[in-house]
C-alpha cells in the first residue's frame, strides 16, 4: 500500500528545539514543521552536492579565506539559479501532497525562507569543505 505521506513523515528526525504557536505566520511554521526537518535530514546530501558544486568549479572554493568562503557559500545559492534550484528540489521532494499545496501558496516567501536555511547550514558546516589528498 502506498502510505508516502506518512513514510515522509515517519522518516524525519525530530527537531526538539522548534517551537510552533498558534499566532505564527504560514510562512514561520511551515519552516519550522516541514522544512527544517527536511533539512536536517537531507543535510548530508546537501553537503554532498555543495562540495560537487565547489570541485566541478575547479576548486577555486578551497584557496578563499573564510570570509571568502562563507560568501562563496551566499553567492553560489543566490546567484547561480540553477544550482539553487536544484537544492531547493531536494527539499520539495521530501514534502507531502498536503505540504506542497500549502508551499503553493507562497511559494517565493517560502524559497527565500529555504535558501536562507541552505545557506546557513552550508556556512555552518564550512569546515567540512576542505580538499581530499
Amino acid at each position: 500500500m502506498n502510505d508516502r505521506p506518512n513514510d515522509f513523515l515517519r522518516i524525519r528526525p525530530e527537531i526538539k528545539k522548534t517551537v510552533v504557536f498558534a499566532n505564527m505566520s504560514m510562512e514561520e511554521r511551515f519552516q519550522n514543521e516541514t522544512l527544517r526537518p527536511i533539512l536536517k535530514l537531507q543535510n548530508s546530501l546537501l553537503l554532498l552536492v555543495f562540495d560537487t558544486y565547489i570541485k566541478k568549479r575547479k576548486g577555486v572554493f578551497y584557496s578563499l579565506n573564510l570570509e571568502k568562503r562563507l560568501a562563496y557559500i551566499e553567492d553560489s545559492l543566490t546567484k547561480d539559479q540553477k544550482f539553487r534550484n536544484s537544492m531547493e528540489g531536494m527539499v520539495i521532494g521530501l514534502f507531502t501532497v498536503k505540504e506542497y499545496n500549502q508551499y503553493t501558496l507562497n511559494s517565493s516567501a517560502l524559497n527565500k525562507r529555504m535558501t536562507q536555511m541552505i545557506i546557513e547550514r552550508l556556512k555552518d558546516q564550512v569546515q567540512l569543505f576542505e580538499v581530499q589528498l
